[in-house]
């Protein structure tokens, strides 16, 4: 099957600016290219048709195609030095922490390259068990399996005089009682090799012309799991001597001898390794393997690294860590002056497949050409790129109620597994994924397949393009770095399906443009719910860590709360005393996939100050159809709730209910388990539409589910979930200003919020 895929260097960009494309060809040497605006999803017979829009682009038409492998796996990389021992006597010692020893051949250190079977390195052996490579002479082994997630101090130690080999394995007894018996073997071996790179938890495997993280080199023989406190001198140490080398190694015996002192807790927000040694053998770090890990020496004392770094010493490698694809350039295009912004896609196709490269056009920096704009879940949609738990985990049938569907776009991810995993997934060694990046090939961004985050929010689009075009996109990505700056121009800006994920920055840039009397329609459900951090110096590349409650398909383990980019406390921002009901009036209340329920007016509908919405609307269910699964109130849900922080003023107009019993309380709602959460007979699940004044006449529309956007097309967009919509977004247009919040509105309670 002739296949092709890509991505490009950004996501953003305005007239003038050039979007780059990298792309990969699987048995043919040939594709076409399309540059599309899009307008809507591919959604089928019930659906807008799908038609993007062509553009006009040099770039369009037939390439040349060429194979780009993707270098996945963790590392880290020293250039070589001629302090690092080519001959000679040397020590090498450290910590290990491995969470797969019986993977197979994994490296944990040295200057040992597996194309010229040269250098020298401790690594594990096919036998789980600690062993030293030096070429020429057969790998020592200590013969016994190291045991898994448990430290253990390694030491080897070559006498060149001697033409002699010790290894060293001691576990570290961790309050538990786990067998911890040293082991000491000797060997025989002699030491002699070219000027080589010094790597971390993979070997050079020789030089390559195809895509590579570092220095023109492939690696090989990954390994998972931590190395903490590295050392290497040039001498045979004894065991005192060793010791002394491993806690402190600048002391006066070992001047002489000290060739590097690795501090893996000096910058951790970086990509770069410290040495401390008389060299100053700093390195890189290749394909962010996770930092901010507890240490060998961590204690409990304290769970904030940015207060004890020396006790966060460790960096955790995966065989699936992936940063960056490191493509070449395929093909570009440059943002015509005129062209207006929404969003766009390069639509790469060969005979038998096709692949979309999206990206979205904004307006010149510094300018809006509408009053409205559409902010795009870029955060979200990178913390999701290429779930691969959605097609792996037999619990999305059960979640479903339906056997998973799949295309051949979907299947690129089973079949090239390099393309990387998302933040909903565990690395092969069942450590969960705290970053993610878009730069590399994605599975799950586009406009065909599954309607989830980006794929819905062009129902969002669709609807936009219906009511006359006049919007702007702009993204997350550029909210963080911009702040209340971008959103300024805007009189109303609308969120996508599932907002889900929210720096600091962009939480605080929402905050202040709703109260200098911005509107904001919040489209969806279980948004502004997870605190992220952004790469310090990449673009497209966030964290996650994922403390202390909340719907999560893995849990951050014990004193690895706060993320390694910024030093921020992670998890919900719930427990950040920052719950969405603060910002948007709802919040998360419980998920459920096998159907989808409706909206029910309330009283509050026939309040002053909302009755507008509901112009032309004589029903009294609202959204009892819909395009994903029958219904707008569904999949993932919202609910006010004064107790964490929806405003006493706040009106909640319609309400859902009959929600199947697959919906049940989110984690963090239930302190004790029990089986009582089932929505027959728990009135706390409910998908609530509220809306609210701000101030300065500012107001906030919060929908409260993620299926609500699925619902507007539906019917040509003759239906009443279309026209409460629209009639929300024409008044929100309109600039009169609304009412202050205060005396003369409605009473706190009326909206039911869900008791304290």
């Amino acid at each position: 099957m002739k296949r092709v895929m890509g991505y490009c260097d950004r996501w953003s960009a305005g007239p003038g600016e050039t979007v780059r494309f990298k792309v990969s060809c699987i048995d043919t040497d040939a594709y076409d290219v399309r540059i599309v605006r899009l307008k809507q999803p591919e959604a089928g017979p019930l659906a807008t048709p799908f038609a993007p829009e062509p553009v006009d682009a040099a770039c369009n038409g037939p390439h040349t195609g060429r194979h780009q492998p993707i270098p996945i796996g963790g590392a880290a990389a020293v250039a070589a030095h001629p302090a690092i021992p080519t001959s000679g006597s040397f020590t090498l010692c450290g910590w290990l922490y491995p969470t797969t020893p019986d993977k197979g051949r994994q490296a944990i250190m040295g200057t040992w390259c597996e194309a010229t079977q040269s250098g020298f390195g401790l690594e594990i052996g096919a036998d789980g068990a600690l062993a030293l490579r030096m070429g020429g002479a057969p790998a020592l082994s200590t013969g016994v399996p190291l045991l898994a997630r448990r430290w253990c101090f390694i030491a080897a130690v070559h006498d060149a005089a001697a033409g002699t080999v010790t290894l060293y394995q001691e576990p570290r007894a961790d309050h538990d009682f786990h067998p911890a018996d040293p082991v000491l073997v000797h060997g025989t071996a002699r030491h002699q090799a070219p000027s080589q790179p010094f790597t971390f938890a993979a070997w050079s495997a020789g030089a390559t012309d195809d895509p590579s993280p570092w220095g023109g080199l492939r690696f090989s023989h990954h390994f998972n799991g931590r190395i903490d406190s590295p050392r290497l001198a040039a001498a045979a140490l004894e065991r005192a001597g060793i010791a002394m080398l491993a806690t402190t190694p600048l002391a006066a015996p070992l001047a002489q001898t000290l060739v590097a002192a690795w501090d893996f807790s000096i910058g951790i927000p970086t990509e770069t390794i410290t040495d401390l040694g008389p060299h100053r053998l700093h390195g890189a770090i290749i394909n962010l393997p996770t930092r901010a890990m507890r240490g060998h020496n961590w204690d409990g004392s304290e769970t904030n690294w940015t207060h004890a770094p020396h006790q966060y010493g460790a960096i955790h490698f995966h065989d699936t860590d992936l940063v960056d694809a490191c493509w070449a350039e395929d093909f570009s295009f440059t943002i015509p002056d005129g062209l207006r912004s929404g969003i766009y896609a390069a639509h790469l196709t060969t005979p038998d497949a096709d692949h979309w490269v999206p990206f979205f056009v904004v307006p010149p920096r510094g300018t809006a050409r509408s009053k409205t704009a559409f902010l795009a879940s870029t955060a979200t949609y990178t913390v999701y790129l290429n779930n691969r738990g959605r097609f792996l985990s037999t619990l999305t049938e059960r979640y479903q109620g339906r056997a998973t569907v799949m295309d051949h776009i979907d299947a690129l991810l089973v079949e090239f597994p390099e393309m990387g995993i998302s933040t909903y997934d565990r690395h092969s060694d069942g450590s969960g994924v705290s970053y993610s990046s878009r730069h590399r090939p994605l599975q799950n961004f586009r406009p065909t397949g599954r309607h989830w985050n980006f794929n819905l929010d062009l129902f969002i689009i669709d609807w936009l393009e219906k009511l006359g075009g006049d919007y702007d996109v702009i993204t997350e990505e550029d909210l963080h770095k911009h702040g209340q700056d971008l959103l300024a121009p805007y009189q109303v800006i609308l969120t996508g399906s599932h907002p889900e994920y929210d720096s600091k920055d962009m939480l605080d840039a929402f905050e202040i443009y709703l109260r200098r009397g911005g509107r904001l329609m919040y489209m969806g459900g279980n948004g502004f719910y997870w605190r992220i951090a952004h790469h310090p110096t990449r673009d497209g590349v966030i964290e996650v860590r994922r403390a202390e409650g909340g719907v999560r398909a893995w849990d951050t383990e014990p004193g690895e709360a706060f993320h390694s980019f910024t030093g921020e406390y992670g998890g919900l921002w719930r427990r950040n005393m920052r719950a969405p009901q603060r910002l948007v009036g709802v919040g998360f209340i419980s998920q459920g996939f096998d159907k989808c329920s409706y909206y029910r007016r309330t009283a509050d509908a026939s309040d002053h100050r909302a009755a507008w919405m509901f112009a032309d609307i004589p029903d009294g269910l609202i959204g009892n159809f819909g395009i994903l699964q029958g219904g707008a109130a569904g999949l993932e849900i919202d609910a006010a709730d004064c107790a964490l922080g929806t405003p006493a003023h706040a009106l909640v107009v319609a309400r859902s209910e009959n929600h199947s019993n697959t919906y049940e309380l989110v984690a963090e709602e239930v302190l004790i388990p029990h089986g009582a959460t089932d929505a027959v007979i728990n009135p706390d699940i409910h998908a609530d539409i509220t809306f609210f004044e701000t101030g300065h006449g500012g107001a906030v529309f919060s929908t409260g589910s993620i299926a609500y956007a699925g619902s507007l097309a539906w019917n040509g967009f003759d239906n009443n979930l279309f026209q409460l919509t629209t009639n929300v977004l024409t008044r929100f247009r309109d600039p009169a200003p609304f009412p202050e919040p205060g005396a003369g509105l409605s009473s706190p309670g009326q909206h039911g919020g869900k008791t304290p």
